[in-house]
């Protein structure tokens, strides 16, 4: 059975496809993005790889 590691990023609405571009390179899969804590503008990616 695959194990999995998590990490939230932060987004940034400039960068977006860059900041989650450098992640995938890592191997860093996209879950999900929802709206950050503070509301607003701001974004939070959900990313998962196997361990």
């Amino acid at each position: 059975m695959a194990k999995w590691e998590y990490v939230t990023v932060p987004l940034l609405t400039h960068a977006t496809k860059q900041i989650l571009d450098n992640w995938g390179e890592d191997g860093w899969e996209l879950v999900q993005v929802v709206p950050g804590p503070g509301g607003g503008d701001q974004l939070v990616a959900y990313l998962k790889r196997e361990k």
